[in-house]
Order: C-alpha cells, then structure tokens, then sequence
C-alpha cells in the first residue's frame, strides 16, 4: 500500500504526516479519509483549484494531466512545474511526498 508523507503546513497539517494511501485512490480523497482537512470548494469536480498540492517526490507515478486540470492550474497560486490538484491526482504503487501550498486562491481573495 503506497504512503503519503504530507509535508508540514501551518493550518491544516501543522506537524506534516504519513498515511496510507489505496492504490487509484485520489491523494485528496486519501487525505480527507485521514483526517487532513485539504479544501476542496468545488467538491472534487475540477472546477476550482483550493486543493492544489505540489507533488515533491513520486510526481511521475501519477497519472498524466488532462486537459481540463491544465486548465484549472494555470489558475493556481504558487504554480509549480510539480503541481497537481488533489481531487484528480490519482495514487498509484509509488510513495508519494506532497506540499500543500501555503494559500490558495480563496485564501489570497480572503487576504485583501
């Protein structure tokens, strides 16, 4: 069964984690499952990019990029060549290592 390490962030993982993840699971979905409240606005449609993740180690395992996640991350705050959305991340047998970036988009709006 392929682990998740969630790298520290200050509000929703302060003291970062390891879980395990099920194979064609969604690093969201095994996120939520874990008690890591990563947000998710638009209810893991692909609609929005609150659930934004930079995949550090493991990124090539996951499953290719479609065109509409493309899309929705060009929109992301703090974009990075290894970014992903939770929601359509899909786990596959490799060990993952994950950042949720700092802020999102909601974030920022609610900053202003």
């Amino acid at each position: 069964m392929p682990q998740i390490i969630i790298l520290p962030h200050h509000e929703v993982c302060p003291d970062g984690a390891v879980i395990e993840a099920n194979t064609g699971e969604t690093v969201c979905d095994a996120a939520l499952r874990h008690g890591i409240s990563i947000e998710h606005a638009c209810e893991k449609s692909c609609a929005c990019t609150t659930c934004h993740v930079v995949v550090r180690e493991g990124f090539d395992s996951l499953g290719e990029l479609d065109e509409l996640e493309e899309d929705m991350l060009d929109k992301a705050w703090g974009l990075e060549a290894e970014s992903r959305l939770s929601c359509q991340a899909v786990v596959a047998d490799d060990d993952l290592v994950v950042e949720i970036p700092r802020y999102t988009l909601n974030h920022a709006s609610e900053q202003h």
